[in-house]
């Protein structure tokens, strides 16, 4: 990380972090006395985020295992929580797949292997929202406007999943000698840096070979894990909003954080800049009352957002940021390059 991303983050951070206040403030009617999440609720949604956690993990273990590929769960379990860390930090959650491509890297793993578990756990998650959509549209079909939303920013993030995971395929079945193609030196791509590129370009081209052999016992299981990690993550929302006690519709409190939390992927600025928040408000602000309007953001947002920060830091922070140093870049554009 340049100075000048760290300046970003801190900017984008301060500036989520402000909006979240002012909707508090604005949105808390003076009548009324301040509110907080109990002691007990806390409890179970730390249980919640954690056991989210856990199935990212195991989703990332049954995805190596179906491909007959060892990793541990530790690995797996601070691979998720360092990729967050590594997506908080960087624009449109760029840093991701390379700060877990460096930790498994540090656990072991061959550069191919890694690209191809992180494909085939990407396209599961892609496969689990389709299916989570499509049962959120039976399930509301009444929903209209909500529903259409929510439908429309899971196709985005699958189209983004498919378009990486395309660009990767094409590139590793071209023929990569020689120097850079044209429009990767007008990117700024060098001859070094295009072998390190050629180098993992040749690893996955040689894993995607191994995707015929995939069992497909394994890959429910992990289709299944990633079902339950994105069912624990919408959970949050109306366990807060119940907790206090009030009379809230069911649907938009799923409904929205679904096209918050995958919308978010492209938003440029860390953190989101103060966008998810702006958006919570305006999406939900009709369906949350405003007495609990504001502890409700500030809650929802840490258990699905700051508190992975905190565990990444913890977990993986020095790997992380390795990954993310100048001196790092050539690693980086490998893992972006190829998957």
């Amino acid at each position: 990380m340049t100075t000048g991303r760290w300046s970003l983050a801190i900017v984008s951070f301060a500036g989520a972090i402000g909006v979240s206040l002012y909707i508090v403030f604005t949105s808390w009617p003076h009548s009324h006395q301040p509110v907080s999440v109990s002691v007990s609720t806390h409890g179970i949604l730390l249980v919640v985020a954690l056991l989210e956690l856990g199935a990212r993990g195991a989703k990332l273990t049954l995805s190596a295992a179906s491909l007959r590929i060892p990793m541990t769960f530790s690995s797996a379990l601070r691979a998720s929580a360092g990729g967050d860390f590594g997506a908080a930090i960087t624009p449109a959650r760029t840093g991701a797949e390379p700060a877990r491509y460096l930790i498994l890297t540090e656990a072991g793993m061959p550069s191919a292997n890694i690209i191809l578990v992180i494909f085939a756990e990407l396209f599961l998650e892609m496969i689990s929202l389709a299916l989570i959509a499509l049962a959120m549209f039976f399930a509301f079909r009444g929903s209209g406007d909500m529903i259409l939303g929510m439908v429309g920013l899971v196709a985005m993030y699958a189209t983004f999943v498919l378009g990486i995971g395309a660009l990767g395929f094409i590139l590793a079945r071209r023929n990569t000698n020689g120097p850079p193609p044209a429009w990767l030196q007008r990117l700024g791509m060098n001859a070094g840096r295009w072998r390190t590129v050629r180098r993992s370009l040749r690893q996955l081209r040689a894993g995607i070979e191994g995707m015929k052999h995939m069992r497909p016992g394994y890959a429910l299981l992990a289709l299944l894990s990633s079902i339950l990690h994105v069912a624990l993550r919408l959970a949050i929302l109306p366990i807060i909003v119940y907790s206090f006690g009030e009379r809230a519709e069911l649907a938009p409190l799923i409904l929205w954080p679904i096209a918050l939390t995958y919308g978010s992927v492209v938003m440029p600025a860390p953190a989101g800049g103060g966008f998810i928040e702006v958006a919570f408000k305006e999406t939900l602000g009709h369906a949350i009352p405003a007495r609990i309007l504001g502890a409700s953001l500030i809650w929802w947002r840490f258990y699905t957002f700051y508190l992975y920060i905190i565990l990444g830091a913890l977990a993986a922070g020095g790997t992380v940021l390795r990954a993310l140093r100048e001196n790092g870049e050539e690693k980086i554009e490998a893992a972006a390059a190829a998957g």
